[in-house]
């Protein structure tokens, strides 16, 4: 029986409350030294959307209070991504002695994993959506329109974006881990893959903010990373294991 499951419950949530306190901690700590840069951060957010902007044009917060709670946000939200290990670290020292070791080798990969794929899908959105989509966005301007985006409101378009594309590329991840478990393998996959598009653009939908350009750029991406998904599952999925039939 693990070390875990021999403790009191008492033990367990005076772990817990040891664990969400140094995590919290270390989420504030976070918070305040991103603070010190919250401009700088900021304007890196800004980039995308600055370089496509037409000379003169600049973000704009509609009331006074609004430049203070943007940095504010984007401070805390610099915080928490800066914190991230020391919170993924308190988590599995909560979770780690409830594991069997074969358990315990898997966690450590997939949280790495995991993390790797959350940020390689920010970057995407970050470099390759953002750039694209802003500037088809910009173009509806005219002699007599123009755009006017407010810090609020491009803070929290772009955060949601951002974590939008961080969860879809979690996609290979989350079905290879599926198929090791045996839940779906290489030929469920295959037999569904229309199905699966279909799915893609409704969660694209869903996820991305109202508009075709955002929900197209998550929707093609998804679909080759299924297509890594099935490879994947090749790899790492549960093996059939062959059962030998007694002679006659």
């Amino acid at each position: 029986m693990n070390d875990m499951q021999q403790q009191p419950f008492t033990v367990h949530l005076e772990e817990l409350r040891s664990r969400l306190i140094k995590a919290g901690i270390a989420v504030g700590v976070g918070f305040l030294i991103c603070y010190f840069f919250k401009q700088q951060l900021f304007e890196i957010l800004t980039a995308p959307l600055v370089q496509v902007m037409k000379p003169g044009d600049h973000l704009i917060y509609t009331n006074l209070p609004e430049a203070f709670f943007t940095f504010l946000k984007a401070a805390f939200i610099a915080g928490l991504m800066l914190a991230s290990p020391v919170v993924l670290y308190q988590f599995w020292m909560f979770v780690a002695p409830g594991l069997y070791d074969k358990e315990r080798r898997l966690v450590m990969p997939i949280l790495f994993l995991s993390t790797l794929f959350f940020a390689g899908g920010a970057l995407f959105g970050y470099f390759v959506v953002f750039p694209i989509g802003f500037e088809f966005f910009l173009s509806f301007a005219s002699d007599t329109i123009r755009p006017m985006p407010s810090m609020k409101e491009y803070l929290g378009f772009a955060s949601k974006l951002l974590l939008a594309f961080g969860i879809a590329f979690e996609l290979p991840l989350v079905i290879t881990c599926l198929a090791r478990l045996g839940i779906v393998s290489t030929a469920f996959l295959r037999r569904y893959r229309k199905y699966a598009v279909l799915l893609f653009f409704l969660g694209s939908a869903i996820l991305t903010p109202p508009d075709v350009i955002s929900q197209i750029f998550m929707a093609v991406p998804l679909m080759l990373l299924y297509e890594l998904s099935i490879i994947g599952a090749s790899i790492f999925g549960k093996k059939k294991v062959a059962v030998e039939e007694p002679p006659s």
